[in-house]
């Protein structure tokens, strides 16, 4: 099965790249319907993937741009999602300084003072606070991971693409 993937992944690279953005996309979401709400910076990383999403969406329905071209903007989006992911690592470490914002969820509604009150009740995700890991790598860890891994796919299809 992982050759089975693998040479679906080599034959269809940027098919592929969307795929694996929407996994880690829904992957992030599932966590959040798990309780695991999302801080500022685990926002800035799933901003990356929509448009990875929408770039290989695009190729799909209008494959006129050269496949290189597409993998270079992919390979550029994962990279900076890498980047973003990189950073919220070393907030969480204490590598380094993070923002001074945190953020929360809050429910729209059209009563003020509902708003008011789910606002005041809502808890603070901090950036710098680990809300899950496994075998002590954070989520933003795995996204960093992920994203630096399907980056390095991305470069090595561009220089084997013949299209």
């Amino acid at each position: 099965m992982l050759k089975a993937i693998i040479n679906k992944a080599n034959a269809q690279p940027v098919l592929f790249a969307g795929v694996a953005a929407a996994t880690i996309l829904g992957t992030a979401f599932g966590f959040q319907l798990a309780g695991y709400h999302p801080c500022e910076m685990c926002w800035w990383q799933r901003y990356p993937y929509m448009v990875i999403m929408a770039i290989a969406l695009i190729h799909q329905i209008a494959p006129r741009i050269p496949q290189k071209i597409i993998l270079l903007l992919l390979a550029i989006a994962f990279a900076v999602d890498a980047g973003i992911a990189g950073f919220h690592v070393g907030v969480e470490q204490r590598w380094w300084e993070g923002l001074t914002t945190c953020s929360s969820f809050v429910s729209v509604t059209d009563d003020v003072n509902a708003a008011l009150a789910a606002i005041m009740d809502a808890p603070l995700i901090r950036c710098d606070e680990i809300a899950w890991s496994l075998f002590g790598i954070s989520m933003a860890g795995y996204n960093f991971i992920a994203a630096s891994v399907m980056t390095v796919f991305c470069v090595k299809r561009i220089s084997g693409s013949s299209k």
